[in-house]
């Protein structure tokens, strides 16, 4: 394969290609959604092939093919041939860190819809999501399994690059019990389990989502280690963990309900108990970070939700009775932000 080169470009075109960075994000949905990278991962198949494969018009096909190949997302090897490159090998299933999840999720309803609505949310301050389609996001997903499903796999698309980075960094072997919050299918919880042996897991979240845990569970071999507990942080977590996790929980909330989500967290700890928020965290001025425009997918999809500043973090902690311990960075933009009462 040809040397990839990536040319410089005046700010105009910058600024151009970045105006037009909905049309890069749906092409690369709509290859996610037809399965390209899979077909491909045997190897060089023709674009009438693939459109074969996927019911697709053979020519139209080609020029997305063709556009994502311009941007180094598969590669042209001959006139209406293609084979993966290295970024599109993220867009197959059963790559490790697969985005192929993510590609559908972000380019498709909901988000799509209620980003083009994006307005709405700079002018109110409420989420475009619930005033393009009625209710909440999290309501929406009950009513949806297809697209719960989609963002659960998401989910699982992050956890599996912010395990190793939360990891690399913080030692559990302190603790006997972890309670993960709104947890998912258990993905990060099965892989904290299967480093340290010896540790005991509840997993907690919603009983739509619970009930679809046992297969990540078993994934990890964690099982019998890990006990299964639906309910609502809302109104209460369950009690019996020296460590609670939070991981991109506390951001889909504005603070008054991120508060009574960590109050909740407080009366169930003991003394000896320790909370661990896992967030990104603003960074101060210009410095770049994804905190910075993930927070506007907060303020487009939840309610009140948002990225926040350590200083916002140290706030939020005293409120509910903890004390901030300590911020710890990874080499990841997700931090690990300890408390205690």
């Amino acid at each position: 394969m040809s040397e990839i080169v990536i040319p410089q470009f005046s700010p105009h075109t910058q600024l151009s290609q970045m105006i037009s960075g909905y049309w890069v994000s749906q092409a690369i949905c709509t290859a996610a959604k037809l399965g390209i990278a899979d077909l491909l991962k045997p190897g060089s198949q023709s674009c009438q092939q693939l459109a074969e494969n996927t019911d697709s018009n053979p020519g139209s096909l080609y020029r997305m093919m063709r556009a994502l190949a311009s941007i180094g997302i598969f590669h042209e090897t001959e006139p209406e041939q293609f084979i993966l490159t290295p970024l599109a090998e993220y867009l197959c299933s059963d790559h490790p860190q697969s985005l192929q999840a993510t590609a559908v999720m972000l380019g498709d309803a909901p988000h799509y819809q209620a980003w083009g609505n994006f307005l709405y949310s700079v002018k109110t301050g409420k989420p475009a999501f619930d005033h393009s389609f009625g209710m909440g996001v999290f309501d929406y997903f009950k009513s949806h399994p297809q697209d719960a499903e989609i963002f659960e796999q998401c989910m699982n698309s992050f956890s599996f690059v912010e395990e190793k980075a939360i990891l690399d960094v913080y030692d559990f072997s302190q603790f006997k019990t972890l309670v993960d919050i709104g947890g998912g299918y258990g993905e990060m919880l099965g892989t904290f389990l299967q480093k340290y042996p010896h540790l005991q897991g509840i997993l907690f979240d919603e009983e739509y989502v619970i009930s679809h845990a046992e297969p990540t569970l078993a994934k990890h071999g964690v099982v019998e280690r890990c006990q299964k507990v639906s309910g609502d942080f809302f109104t209460s977590v369950p009690q019996g963990g020296d460590a609670y996790l939070l991981k991109h929980i506390l951001h889909d909330w504005d603070d008054e309900r991120a508060l009574t989500i960590l109050q909740n967290c407080t009366n169930a700890m003991d003394e000896h108990s320790k909370i661990l928020v896992l967030e990104m965290i603003v960074e101060p001025g210009n410095i770049p970070g994804g905190a910075k425009m993930l927070d506007l997918n907060m303020l487009v999809m939840c309610p009140g939700g948002k990225e926040r500043t350590e200083s916002e973090f140290h706030q939020l902690f005293a409120q509910a009775g903890l004390k901030l311990t300590q911020v710890i960075r990874t080499a990841e933009d997700i931090c690990v932000i300890e408390g205690c009462k």
